[in-house]
């Protein structure tokens, strides 16, 4: 993606099904949960930059032994500086003769991470400070197992602040800077009421002090929790909480905007945001990973009970389209072909983007996750190619025939030329995110292939998606244009972007949205600021309704004009003007049509479509326009509902 994008979190969990002798004896380490925590979580490292966070509850520890541990950090490269840390302090500890490697009973006991549950998040930040106290898990301690809680997930919850509200209406004082500190409180709050009522059942009843604990964990009831505890959610979420007693569980929302994947076997019970770790890290087929369900909550008591049940009833399937665009790695089997069919749906636009000049034409990739669609690209264009060879072969055959020679040129000539122009600067990219303001280093960022592009070309570059197309402008197409082409055709596989999520990507701010640039623009030119102003008002309107009852009034800014002549908008926006190529500049998008026909199943569009999933994002489109419109900055998801 060359624009630069902050998304979904990943989470990790671990659940041991058998003691830790047994991974001892087998695998001989007793650390194997421990160690396929951190492939799985290095597997996901796709998913979070900004922070990680790992977790461990012990089953069945002595009164008076820790139980539950945690560490996190938003230093960069935490991820293997955690673990490497972790690592270093059991070796120490076997080399001081504090624990006995060779045992699996010590290891538990004096090693933090020795335990049977393990659970892990890496954070892309979307609200609140970047620092180690915003990663998760977050922890609830509490002098009893059956009230300490940690959670983590990958979330946002578009009613936040009516969450809130809730907390402070009932007598807490919660202190909160990001919606997972809400969700902690709130299962926390249901969690404290369960306890308590099983605590005055059983100390009335005339249970010995030292039962209770025990008799409380069999009681608790986590499916009912958890069904209490988000009655009032709206958003995209998929949860992972441990109990210290040791129960858990893993919820997805009911939307299934989030994905979660689970896989059990007689060893353990692994989670995931993504197939490909489980089926790597555990050497697992495609059919033994399955997806949590929309509304769906897995549990699993501390003695190894499992239930599948439900917090909420499923609404219609809405996963995220980003998922398989852009964010989730493209090993996976589906979003690989998926990918692939994405570029390929491109192929009518950008022949005609060309003028059907395919020897005239160099067709690349904008690095490097849109390698995979240029693939279908290709073989999209070759297609197309070898069907024109055939109907050509054929009508000459109907006229006479070819001569060795014409034939020869017929299959050679317009045959799909592609090339890799565009590099990227990984490390010089990471610099720049860190230095904001330093605008003439961004054109650093990539550099080209030299030679590979005629005057006479036209040069195509497949990007995954064009979001702000400030990169674009500032950069790519700067350095793009040193190869001196007579046209360059950008395609993005994803259509246009017009609309704010709520869910968990990093783009919520409406005025940055090129497409939406481009609508107002075109309003502008045109003498249609009173649509603009129109659209205020309804916005406005809309936010002073009950949550459930909005609409997104901000398809009125886009219904004046076809999506072609807003891409044609973009086109002239993007182009630079302190270069001196003249050539033309044409920005191509997918179809709505196409991105449907390209994925496999349902798709959550809402971002390009402006149909939302939830009624909170209904609101938030709403509240980004107006904010945009008075011309107050940031984000729009905390809402005064």
């Amino acid at each position: 993606m060359s624009d630069f994008l902050k998304h979904e979190c990943g989470i990790a969990a671990v659940r041991l099904r058998k003691p830790l002798e047994y991974y001892y004896d087998r695998y001989g380490t007793a650390l194997w949960g421990f160690n396929k925590l951190f492939l799985l979580m290095e597997k996901q490292h796709n998913r979070g930059q900004d922070g990680i966070g790992i977790g461990c509850t012990k089953l069945g520890m002595p009164l008076g032994e820790p139980y539950v541990f945690r560490r996190r950090s938003g230093e960069r490269d935490a991820l293997s500086s955690i673990f490497r840390k972790e690592v270093k302090a059991f070796h120490k500890m076997a080399r001081k003769g504090i624990l006995d490697p060779k045992s699996p009973a010590d290891i538990k006991k004096r090693f933090d991470f020795g335990g049977e549950i393990l659970i892990g998040h890496l954070r892309y930040g979307t609200s609140g400070d970047f620092d180690e106290g915003s990663c998760h898990p977050y922890l609830r301690r509490s002098n009893w197992p059956t009230r300490t809680l940690m959670v983590m997930g990958n979330f946002n919850m578009t009613n936040a602040g009516e969450l809130n509200r809730v907390l402070i209406e009932r007598g807490q004082h919660p202190v909160f800077g990001t919606d997972t500190q809400t969700v902690l409180e709130e299962i926390g709050f249901h969690l404290d009421e369960a306890h308590t009522s099983i605590y005055h059942e059983l100390r009335d009843a005339g249970v010995a002090g030292t039962r209770i604990p025990d008799q409380i964990s069999e009681q608790l009831d986590l499916e009912r929790l958890i069904r209490e505890s988000a009655a009032f959610w709206d958003g995209g979420y998929s949860i992972c909480g441990v109990i210290g007693n040791g129960d858990m569980f893993v919820m997805r929302d009911p939307s299934g905007i989030r994905p979660c994947h689970v896989l059990i076997n007689d060893e353990v019970i692994a989670i995931a945001s993504e197939r490909v770790p489980l089926m790597t890290v555990f050497e697992a087929e495609q059919d033994e990973v399955e997806a949590l369900d929309p509304g769906a909550v897995l549990t699993i008591k501390s003695d190894g009970g499992l239930h599948r049940g439900r917090f909420a009833e499923p609404d219609p399937f809405r996963p995220c389209s980003f998922e398989r665009i852009y964010f989730s790695r493209g090993n996976d089997p589906d979003i690989y072909r998926e990918r692939k069919a994405l570029g390929a749906a491109l192929v009518p636009q950008v022949v005609d983007a060309i003028d059907g000049k395919m020897e005239h034409a160099v067709f690349s990739f904008i690095p490097n996750t849109a390698e995979t669609a240029w693939y279908g690209l290709m073989d999209g264009l070759r297609m197309l190619r070898r069907q024109q060879v055939k109907d050509a072969i054929l009508d000459a055959q109907s006229r006479g025939g070819l001569n060795e020679e014409a034939l020869d040129d017929l299959i050679m000539r317009n045959w799909p030329r592609g090339e890799k122009i565009a590099h990227k600067d990984i490390k010089m990219r990471t610099f720049i995110a860190q230095e904001k303001g330093r605008d003439q280093l961004v054109s650093h960022v990539y550099d080209i292939t030299y030679g590979m592009v005629g005057e006479n070309d036209a040069l195509v570059a497949l990007d995954d998606s064009i979001v702000r197309g400030t990169t674009l402008k500032k950069s790519i197409l700067k350095i793009l244009a040193r190869t001196s082409p007579r046209k360059i055709v950008v395609c993005s596989t994803a259509p246009q972007i017009r609309y704010p999520d709520c869910y968990g990507i990093d783009m919520s701010e409406l005025g940055k949205f090129i497409a939406f640039q481009a609508a107002v623009n075109l309003h502008r030119k045109s003498g249609g600021q009173a649509v603009l102003d129109r659209v205020y008002d309804e916005c406005r309107r809309e936010l002073a309704k009950p949550y459930s009852e909005m609409t997104n009034r901000v398809k009125g800014v886009y219904e004046a004009f076809t999506p072609e002549e807003i891409s044609a908008e973009i086109s002239r926006m993007v182009k630079p003007e302190e270069i001196e190529w003249d050539g033309d500049v044409v920005v191509v998008f997918q179809t709505i049509e196409n991105l449907h026909a390209s994925i496999d199943g349902p798709s959550g569009d809402w971002y390009f479509t402006g149909d939302y999933p939830t009624p909170g994002g209904f609101a938030t489109v709403n509240a980004a326009y107006v904010r945009w419109f008075d011309g107050v900055g940031g984000r729009s998801y905390d809402l005064p509902l």
